[in-house]
């Protein structure tokens, strides 16, 4: 593959339909100020990020199981599982989030939509079509995937150009500019914000799988840095653009296709249909494929016996059938719940970043020991680098380590709460398959970690039971 090539693919992969409720996400939380402050913080961290999976990729290329394979070769099978866990428990969820906003935009011009149980109604629906058309073989075409990478595309440089040219005005953008109208504290808007830029960038781990497929391991480098400081220009250029056409108060209150609103202020109705238009079939095409892959994480889990054998089986059409069952029942109980406690499409992304941040936090944790070994494991696999080298992936390393666990603090503990609660279930299902296998359960570190998760999962049944926890 070309530099070009990764880049396109990069950006296929990670540029999503966050972008299209941007707007609204961030003005809820922040001002300019702390926006600008925000982006910066997320494009150092969540470019370290991509580094670690891609410094990872090249250390250890015996390790093909997916983002959690490194975390379990290097912190153990339980840490490694709560890590699949984590990514697939927030691929479930972030389907229901990208159903929401399809149907939710699709019932501005179509508004029977609007109503709560008929919008849970067509979501479901549409999951167990799709679960169905899966289970058959159906692939994602290759003309499918040109079509949504261009129907994100051109609507957001259409935004950009548009407003920049004609909607943008300076003194709307510094007219409170470090939101002190809010009667929000700048910490307190900066943590607000920091999730959601984690959500738009989610899928920039997947650089790593297109390193093999690289000329050479200096193409992957430049366009890991192209394709993300390109996804990082549109983010901020979206950001930055809308606080120049709306105040604050103005975007927190928009709905949650927040930048056909913008657009639609700025040149009229058709405006909005436009943007509308490329987030249907955006969301539409990372739904089906989001779907087809939130099956791998169970899939390889249980070709690597850390759950039953038969949830990795494929049927006689090559489609692993027990593992998209499961995973499309789970996205119907996520229905049912959110839907019946109004969980705005907010609270989802945020509670879904939670979860994916799991293997974020350890694979960057597991590169910081390798960096830090005097010598290799002599019993394990590893391409290693010379000291200079080494030194500059231990410093992406700690960068990571040191992001991804300030985005914890940052994170709203309703979320980090409820993230633990919504891990029991699967630490179940690992205990019994382990006992089955005759296999020890856990070490002193990860019954440490089980404790962690437990009394974090006590304090949100009895927050939920006693309603003083509750999703927004």
């Amino acid at each position: 593959m070309t530099v070009w090539t990764l880049v396109s693919l990069i950006i296929g992969s990670t540029l999503g339909s966050g972008i299209f409720a941007l707007p609204q996400n961030i003005g809820s939380v922040a001002g300019p100020g702390a926006m600008l402050t925000g982006w910066l913080i997320a494009g150092v961290g969540m470019l370290s990020i991509a580094f670690v999976f891609q410094i990872l990729a090249r250390r250890k290329p015996e390790l093909d199981s997916g983002v959690y394979s490194y975390v379990r070769a290097g912190l153990g099978d339980f840490i490694g599982f709560t890590s699949g866990l984590g990514y697939w428990l927030g691929s479930v969820m972030a389907q229901v989030g990208y159903a929401t906003l399809f149907f939710g935009t699709v019932g501005h011009y179509f508004p029977v939509f609007q109503n709560q149980w008929v919008l849970a109604v067509a979501v479901s629906v549409l999951t167990w079509v799709i679960f169905f058309a899966l289970t058959r073989g159906v692939k994602q075409a290759a003309v499918m995937n040109l079509v949504v990478t261009v129907a994100k595309v051109v609507p957001i440089l259409c935004f950009i150009l548009l407003v920049a040219f004609l909607g943008f005005s300076w003194d709307t953008f510094t007219g409170d500019f470090w939101g002190e109208g809010t009667g929000t504290a700048f910490n307190t808007q900066l943590k607000g914000i920091m999730l959601y830029t984690v959500w738009v960038f989610i899928g920039i781990e997947g650089a790593s799988v297109y390193s093999k497929q690289a000329r050479s391991r200096r193409d992957v480098g430049r366009a890991t840095i192209i394709g993300f400081l390109s996804i990082l220009f549109l983010l901020v250029a979206v950001s930055t653009l809308s606080y120049g056409v709306l105040t604050q108060e103005e975007l927190a209150a928009l709905p949650d296709n927040s930048m056909a609103a913008v657009l639609e202020a700025v040149v009229g109705p058709w405006g909005g249909l436009l943007i509308s238009v490329g987030l249907c079939l955006s969301v539409l095409g990372a739904y089906v494929s989001w779907q087809m892959l939130c099956a791998e994480p169970i899939v390889l889990m249980a070709r690597d016996g850390l759950l039953p054998k038969s949830l990795g089986r494929v049927n006689d059409a090559g489609a692993p059938f027990a593992a998209q069952l499961v995973s499309t029942v789970v996205i119907q109980f996520f229905v049912i719940v959110f839907f019946a406690n109004e969980t705005s499409y907010n609270a989802m992304v945020q509670l879904a970043t939670i979860m994916y941040l799991l293997p974020y936090i350890f694979s960057a944790i597991y590169l910081v020991t390798l960096c830090a070994r005097p010598e290799p494991n002599p019993r394990s696999v590893e391409v290693r680098p010379g000291a200079r080298e080494n030194r500059r992936h231990l410093i992406l390393g700690l960068v990571a380590s040191v992001y991804s666990l300030w985005l914890i603090y940052a994170a709203d503990p309703v979320y980090v709460l409820l993230g633990a609660l919504i891990v029991v279930p699967g630490i179940l299902v690992y205990v019994w398959n382990k006992r089955r296998r005759g296999e020890a359960l856990f070490n002193r570190f990860e019954w440490f970690v089980v404790a962690l998760v437990l009394v974090g999962a006590a304090f949100a049944l009895v927050g939920l039971l006693n309603g003083t926890l509750v999703l927004d």
